[in-house]
């Protein structure tokens, strides 16, 4: 069952921050619809609060059990009187015949037969999957762009006081990706990726100084952006069907133009549902919106 919550704040992140601390919910188990963006007014006069609304998925609450009628409550039935005669001598006497005398049951004989002993089945082996093998990294060609990549991330890496090792490679005619191996990945991923974004940010940078056609590099460390991708797919579909079903729009949280591009490209083919940008860097949003087929 879908329920919502209404809160405010001097912005809209701080007032995404007092929903989630209240509902003990983390930011991809709702939905974020921004009601009223904050004002600060002239010298303090006419400021207002952000307000926003948080919708998130609740457990139905069960139907109450029916309370059972107690045994008191309920008439008891009276009882015939050759029933009680029948319980006081073991003989039960009905007007105009005889009594007819209750039949002593026989004691019940043993078998000899003794119980048959279940053949115990073979316990299957336990399957135990190996390691996934070390990745290997070709070297880079001199003069090549991948080496460029891996020299600008080593001399920034030992500023950092970093032990990772970078290794880049080229995955189409536009785009290189360099993965961060070794080291402290924590280090180098930072808070939801922050530190990561920044290390691509300066990559990209150096490597499209002097050059007339831009590059896309993606840069990663220990994983990072392959469980992220995963992650916002699902976010992407959830949100998708929750569209679809409630005929309405949906906001999600300020991400990069990478993770944009990922929920995008989730949702490109899903029907019913278009996406779209909102908003000015670093807080660039997507609406997950419900398109109606014609």
């Amino acid at each position: 069952m879908e329920k919502f919550i209404v809160t405010t704040g001097k912005t809209i992140e701080l007032a995404i921050e007092a929903a989630l601390e209240q509902l003990k919910l983390d930011r991809d188990s709702v939905s974020v619809e921004v009601l009223k963006n904050a004002r600060s007014g002239f010298l303090g006069i006419g400021a207002s609060p952000a307000e926003v609304k948080v919708t998130y998925e609740a457990p139905d609450e069960e139907a109450a059990p029916k309370t059972a009628l107690s045994s008191a409550s309920r008439s008891k039935p009276k009882e015939r009187p050759e029933i009680k005669a029948a319980a006081a001598g073991g003989v039960i006497s009905r007007p105009g015949k005889k009594p007819v005398q209750e039949q002593k049951q026989k004691p019940e004989q043993k078998s000899d037969r003794r119980p048959e002993k279940k053949e115990r089945r073979p316990e299957k082996p336990v399957k135990v999957e190996a390691p996934a093998p070390a990745k290997t990294y070709a070297p880079a060609q001199p003069g090549s762009v991948e080496e460029k990549i891996e020299l600008f991330l080593k001399g920034l890496l030992e500023h950092m006081g970093s032990d990772a090792v970078p290794h880049a490679f080229r995955i189409d005619d536009e785009c290189y990706r360099a993965e961060l191996v070794g080291g402290d990945s924590g280090l180098l991923i930072g808070r939801r990726g922050d530190t990561l974004d920044a290390i691509q940010y300066l990559t990209g940078y150096a490597v499209n100084r002097d050059r007339e056609k831009r590059l896309r590099i993606s840069v990663d460390a220990g994983d990072y952006r392959l469980k992220r991708e995963e992650a916002l797919q699902q976010l992407a579909k959830k949100m998708a069907a929750k569209a679809a079903k409630y005929h309405r729009n949906f906001t999600l949280e300020p991400m990069n133009a990478y993770e944009r591009h990922v929920i995008h490209a989730a949702l490109q083919d899903y029907p019913g549902v278009t996406t779209f940008s909102t908003g000015t860097e670093p807080h660039r949003r997507i609406v997950v919106a419900y398109s109606k087929e014609a």
